[in-house]
């Protein structure tokens, strides 16, 4: 459908859910609730530990960002497929694909890196505790939270300017509900495979290489839980853990669905857009319920911060 003689596109056209168009009421009533309760949730979290004097610690500053990497991950495509559900609005122009584009891959890149440094954290607190004060101080939180995010944000703009400077001469229907990389970089009338071969060594790198340190460090926190003669001691240590470890498994879930969305074959551009949308979503909506609901300083947090706001000041 390519044609060289055509002008570059200025839009796209997001195809959406062709084959779930009667469930799409239901659809954007679910993802509207969902959107809620990501920014509710996430908000909540993100003000009780800057406000609250006593979650001034490592961990929930790393917390702090996490919150906000999932309210900028779902705020650059949840709204504009609320949009397209509601109303059919299935247009976005070249630039504001581009720009979805590399908002989205460049948070979910940067929770990778963090869920790493949390976990590097998490092994420094319990396998290293006397020096932990000294090598998780403010300065370092600081920087490597930063570095990780412009590492993230330099390979994911390199990857869309690449992407963005391909030549869009055919058709311009996407065939999935937001600027997904794979579904716009197949619209390109130009030979990809480098391109695809980039953007995997991209995922294997920068997505095991975090897996894999994540799993070190877990392994020698439970030696090091294992070697504790109280049996107090090692529930208390598996609690401070138990919020990250079960964030970390939910988010390489999510990568695993969202990727097997991508099975060549007999399988639908629906089933695509629904893998994507769970990865999106799933993540983000349940990190603020499993930080609320299993760690008593973020409860206890978010109460002062709701007793501080409800009762009135004194004349």
């Amino acid at each position: 459908m390519c044609n060289n003689t055509s002008d570059q596109a200025t839009e796209f056209l997001l195809a959406g859910f062709p084959y779930l168009h009667g469930y799409q009421p239901g659809l954007f009533t679910m993802l509207l609730i969902i959107y809620f309760t990501i920014l509710l949730g996430n908000a909540l979290i993100l003000i009780a530990s800057v406000t609250v004097q006593k979650l001034h610690k490592p961990m929930y500053f790393f917390l702090c960002n996490l919150a906000v990497l999932d309210i900028i991950y779902t705020t650059s495509s949840i709204p504009k497929l609320l949009a397209l559900l509601l109303f059919n609005v299935n247009n976005i122009s070249f630039t504001a694909c581009f720009i979805q584009m590399c908002f989205s891959h460049t948070m979910g890149l940067f929770e990778s890196f963090l869920l790493m440094v949390m976990a590097y954290d998490r092994y420094v607190a319990i396998c290293n505790p006397l020096h932990y004060s000294t090598i998780m101080n403010k300065q370092f939180n600081v920087h490597i939270t930063a570095s990780s995010f412009v590492a993230a944000s330099v390979i994911i703009v390199a990857l869309t300017i690449f992407t963005a400077h391909l030549p869009y001469t055919g058709s311009n229907i996407i065939n999935h509900c937001f600027c997904d990389h794979f579904s716009i970089a197949k619209l390109a009338c130009a030979d990809i495979t480098l391109l695809v071969i980039w953007v995997m060594l991209i995922i294997v790198v920068l997505v095991l290489i975090p897996f894999s340190f994540v799993v070190f460090s877990y392994v020698n926190i439970l030696r090091a839980v294992l070697k504790m003669n109280s049996a107090v001691g090692r529930q208390k240590t598996f609690s401070t853990c138990s919020s990250h470890l079960t964030v970390v498994v939910i988010y390489y879930i999510s990568i695993v669905i969202s990727f097997s969305s991508y099975r060549p074959g007999d399988v639908s551009d629906d089933f695509h857009a629904l893998g994507t949308i769970f990865s999106a979503v799933f993540a983000p909506a349940l990190n603020p319920v499993i930080y609320t609901l299993r760690n008593r300083d973020i409860q206890q947090g978010i109460k002062t911060l709701i007793k501080a706001k409800t009762v009135a000041p004194k004349i």
